[in-house]
């Protein structure tokens, strides 16, 4: 049974209550005992970036369970790896929580594993203009250029969300897509007003900031304040069909984001070794600042509630569709009632 709140107020208080217990069981899931077999999640990689689940997956995290990562290239942003989950491509996807939200009220049966990154003070996206340019705050915005790695994931919303919030409407400026590795070189060239460089492409923003000659104008904290970038979507038969492999998926995944956040130094040596392993310069890695999550990966009811008062009020989803508590994967529902 889906919520019917009576206000756009209630629902968020609603949903809030209603997450609270089983959002938070994510990070006290238990090594099960396992006994499937060996089963194959086809990831994507991004470029630049790495998940929990991959690093896990290189820390050896998975051996003795039955999750065996299968890589599948790299993906664009977050609604191509859910095209791909939807279509039966792809297991695991990895995008902006408004974008998984929007894809599961069109009908998409995804449930939330794990938030991939949060957003906070050394994990956040960043909005550069050259030095010399007339940009300088939100307002300054309108009628200017602004590239993002894809449309409909967290940098639009960040920018839709900013441009709201200074009285601005998205076709006030003219998003356009550029990859991260030709970031830098399309704003120092002039194609365009504003870079955005995504949390998760720490060190595509390690290497600008250093070639100097580029300030920020606002980054996705001073619009969202702390809260989960992004989530690891599943569908949901597949964890069905899963389960015990899906409670190991997460469960590593975890350990991995924690230990990166104690060994910060050992972390950017591994990521330098799968950057180098994937063909990417491993120097990058340098630039890496973690995945920005907090202690066991647990999200907070925010995370997901904020977007669904965001998307139903501007009439994306429909008041009252999306019940929070029923997003997460069905291992992490039943812990909560264990």
């Amino acid at each position: 049974m889906f919520l019917r709140p009576t206000s756009l107020r209630t629902a968020t208080r609603q949903a809030a209550a209603a997450v609270a217990v089983t959002l938070t069981t994510i990070a006290s899931l238990a090594a099960p005992a396992l006994a499937e077999d060996s089963v194959t999640f086809r990831v994507f990689a991004s470029r630049g970036g790495i998940e929990p689940h991959l690093l896990a997956d290189k820390l050896g995290y998975y051996e003795g369970t039955p999750v065996k990562l299968e890589s599948i290239g790299y993906s664009s942003g977050g609604p191509e790896s859910l095209m791909a989950v939807a279509g039966g491509s792809a297991d695991v996807g990895s995008a902006a929580t408004a974008a998984v939200l929007n894809s599961i009220a069109a009908g998409n049966d995804f449930v939330l594993a794990y938030p991939s990154n949060g957003i906070n003070a050394e994990a956040q996206s960043h909005f550069y203009v050259l030095e010399d340019s007339d940009v300088k705050s939100v307002a300054d915005l309108k009628g200017k250029t602004i590239a993002v790695n894809t449309l409909g994931a967290h940098l639009d919303y960040t920018v839709r969300e900013a441009l709201a919030q200074n009285g601005l409407k998205p076709g006030d400026v003219n998003l356009v897509t550029v990859p991260g590795p030709q970031l830098e070189q399309t704003l120092r060239a002039g194609q365009i007003d504003v870079a955005a460089i995504g949390y998760w492409q720490t060190t595509f923003d390690g290497k600008i900031h250093e070639g100097g000659g580029v300030r920020e104008v606002f980054n996705d904290t001073d619009i969202l304040g702390e809260i989960a970038g992004g989530f690891i979507t599943l569908d949901r038969t597949f964890t069905q069909e899963h389960p015990e492999a899906t409670r190991a998926f997460i469960d590593g995944a975890i350990r991995a984001a924690d230990w990166s956040r104690e060994h910060p130094d050992e972390a950017k040596k591994v990521f330098a070794e799968i950057l180098e392993v994937r063909g990417e310069p491993p120097e990058l890695a340098q630039y890496w600042r973690g995945f920005g999550l907090r202690a066991g990966a647990e999200p907070q009811p925010r995370d997901v509630t904020f977007w669904i008062e965001r998307l139903e009020s501007e009439g994306s989803i429909p008041a009252g569709k999306l019940d929070p508590a029923k997003l997460l994967a069905p291992v992490t529902a039943s812990a909560a009632k264990s």
